[in-house]
């Protein structure tokens, strides 16, 4: 009798002062049908009643250091079931059928493979307070249905069995972020993403409240030292990067100058490598603006396919596969370093404020 009852898929939300949103999200997933879930909150030291509304909400609360990653392992290491799925506290399924659905397709995929190395994230779809900014908004929406290189973060969900999440190691702890994208790029590597069917709803206050090109640019910056192995930035721009969450408008001169003085402080040698790495770099996603275009086409014609970057893939790609264009693109990046930084400046000193 108790196979009958046991619970299909465990649901793992990590916390920090999300009373706010953890509600609404609790909600529906008590409203998803043909599934039988294990909803796990960990919690990171809320103080705003997050805690008492995981347990009123149903939800099995336990408590963590706080950090995404170390919160998302520690629920992890006591879920009973085989699948798991991490959810952020502002995602909402759109479906009462969703997480059926997508708990199938994965198993479907295992079954047709013959392998559990596979895990599923859903399409975005952003919940807005502000107008504008509709077509970067709806670029990032088609991306994330997207299974390419860095595509893939936790705001999609991650869904999957918890044999191939143990095999992984888990989320990494050893920064205290990027630990979504650390998991999903070892997916990548040993064993597969899948598009799941369906659409979640994630909030877009962080673009709103930093400003969408701001929170743009450091993400890509943030991507790229990771990418090259630029550790200093994350230990001395920590403070930076986690304060601006909560000031409002991110303030991107101060960033622009720590880059300058890695640069300075590394000498000449070293700095002429991370900048021909960043231009490697650049140039392996120079099919985002080719997507881009695709975008606004299928938003035009109504059309799902993707010429653009079919031209990208099948043209750009490989012929500029080669050591001349990494020069070329460092040499484009490090001049749109410079007047990005200037034209920062020249903002924040009209409004210091923002």
């Amino acid at each position: 009798m108790q196979a009958l009852i046991a619970p299909q898929l465990s649901v793992i939300i990590p916390t920090i002062n999300e009373a706010s949103s953890l509600p609404a999200l609790l909600e529906l997933l008590h409203r998803q049908q043909q599934i039988r879930l294990e909803i796990i909150v960990s919690d990171g030291g809320s103080r705003d009643g997050t805690q008492e509304l995981a347990v009123a909400g149903g939800a099995l609360l336990v408590h963590s250091e706080p950090g995404r990653g170390k919160q998302m392992n520690c629920a992890a290491a006591v879920a009973t079931t085989p699948y798991l799925l991490f959810l952020h506290a502002d995602s909402l399924p759109t479906s009462d059928l969703q997480l059926h659905d997508a708990l199938k397709a994965v198993m479907a995929f295992c079954q047709h493979s013959a392998t559990e190395r596979v895990a599923g994230h859903f399409r975005l779809r952003f919940r807005r307070t502000a107008s504008g900014n509709d077509r970067a908004y709806r670029y990032y929406e088609s991306k994330s249905a997207l299974n390419r290189p860095e595509c893939t973060n936790g705001d999609q969900g991650f869904l999957l069995p918890v044999g191939f999440f143990r095999q992984l190691g888990g989320f990494d702890e050893s920064l205290w972020f990027l630990e979504d994208q650390r998991l999903a790029e070892q997916i990548r590597r040993n064993g597969n993403w899948i598009t799941l069917p369906g659409e979640l709803l994630t909030s877009a206050r962080r673009f709103e409240q930093e400003g969408l090109g701001r929170r743009m640019i450091l993400s890509a910056l943030i991507m790229n030292f990771h990418h090259i192995g630029l550790t200093e930035f994350f230990e001395r721009a920590k403070y930076l990067y986690r304060n601006q969450e909560k000031t409002g408008r991110l303030v991107m001169s101060p960033i622009f100058r720590l880059i300058s003085d890695l640069n300075r402080e590394a000498g000449t040698r070293i700095t002429l490598q991370r900048w021909r790495a960043t231009g490697r770099y650049v140039l392996s996603h120079a099919w985002q603006p080719f997507f881009y275009l695709d975008t606004l086409l299928e938003h035009i014609l109504k059309s799902g396919n993707h010429p653009f970057l079919w031209l990208h893939d099948r043209g750009f790609r490989p012929i500029t596969a080669f050591a001349p264009f990494e020069y070329l693109t460092a040499g484009l990046t490090w001049i749109w370093f410079h007047l990005s930084w200037r034209v920062f400046l020249l903002l924040e000193r009209r409004d210091p404020v923002g």
